[in-house]
């Protein structure tokens, strides 16, 4: 399957106060659950439904809707995903996937760095932050980003980590999963990136950045 240029924006039942996107003709848009509710209160187009709908209570009508069963190995956000995957696309917007109860943040944050190893991209956005992962490659910022970046090992170790334009920079460093080094760096007012070339990162940053 040819890979899509769009974004496949996928809503969540968690926080959704940062929900601010305008999906353009090339992008696909799944509320996941009861990222039904948010997106209903929207004008966004809901191009498929998908989830075991324990959240939500009903099964939504709607055009297009795939209805899981309660016992899975996949969450809900993780089959939403799947679904983008399997449409081409590579870039994965992922809101209401924050807040709520903890092992479902941390069940999406794992999703990231999935995405992440097998060549694609995901961003998950919370009330004024977006969490990416990144494997064996480079991330830049723009010189107008402003506040605090974080930057985390999520592979046992990640070698060859590099920080540049930031204010405190790292050469050719090895981080650990063990040991939060990269917590609370900052921008300082020029074009920076984040680089890994052995292992795969989180990095946390505003979400006025992107």
């Amino acid at each position: 399957m040819n890979e899509k240029s769009g974004i496949c924006y996928i809503v969540g039942a968690g926080e959704n106060d940062g929900m601010e996107f305008t999906p353009l003709a090339d992008d696909f848009v799944i509320a996941a659950d009861a990222g039904f509710q948010a997106l209903k209160q929207t004008k966004i187009k809901i191009d498929l439904v998908i989830g075991d709908f324990d959240s939500l209570r009903f099964v939504p009508e709607h055009v297009k809707v795939i209805t899981l069963q309660r016992e899975k190995d996949d969450t809900d956000m993780r089959a939403a995903v799947c679904e983008g995957l399997k449409k081409g696309y590579k870039t994965f917007h992922i809101y209401g996937g924050t807040g709520g109860r903890i092992e479902h943040t941390i069940a999406n944050m794992q999703l990231l760095t999935e995405l992440s190893a097998a060549g694609k991209q995901g961003f998950l956005f919370g009330r004024d932050y977006i969490i990416t992962a990144l494997t064996n490659g480079t991330f830049e910022f723009p010189e107008y980003a402003s506040g605090y970046v974080s930057v985390f090992a999520h592979s046992d170790q990640a070698e060859g980590v590099w920080l540049r334009g930031l204010k405190y920079e790292l050469l050719n460093a090895v981080l650990s999963n063990r040991y939060p080094l990269g917590v609370s760096n900052e921008f300082i007012g020029k074009k920076s990136s984040i680089s890994v070339e052995n292992g795969t990162l989180l990095i946390v940053f505003p979400i006025e950045v992107r």
